[in-house]
């Protein structure tokens, strides 16, 4: 598999299967880290935030020191609670339906797994997206 020099592997090992199990979704390498698509559209994106580099990231996640974070997208309800919630999760620099959450402490993959189902079916086209078992609520 490939590897992503700033994204720790054991990110990727738990990214990864999440990832590949929608639809026609796919892996590539991003500017930074690397991202997973549907139809080119980004549901799911890691990187490690420099804050030497990646200073919008940095300051959105309030990090000061190289911190591994996963952005996904959300919509209504979902995405004013994420907001709201605070650390780990902040509002992404871009797009506005972006959140952000720190990958640096403890951290639920099982949640991980439902927000990135969410964030694939908003983005896939609705045939794919019927395809996908969403968890119940």
């Amino acid at each position: 598999m490939t590897s992503y020099g700033d994204v720790p592997p054991e990110v990727l090992d738990q990214l990864r299967p999440i990832c590949q199990a929608f639809p026609e979704s796919y892996e590539e390498p991003a500017w930074a880290g690397v991202r997973w698509r549907v139809r080119q559209r980004t549901f799911a994106y890691t990187l490690t935030v420099d804050p030497g580099h990646q200073r919008s990231y940095a300051r959105a996640a309030a990090v000061d020191r190289p911190t591994c974070v996963l952005t996904f997208r959300a919509g209504g309800d979902e995405l004013r609670a994420l907001l709201a919630a605070g650390p780990p999760f902040f509002a992404a620099p871009w797009p506005a339906d972006a959140v952000g959450l720190r990958l640096d402490g403890v951290v639920d993959w099982e949640e991980v797994a439902e927000l990135l189902t969410e964030s694939y079916c908003l983005l896939a086209p609705r045939k794919l997206a019927a395809r996908v078992d969403r968890p119940a609520g």
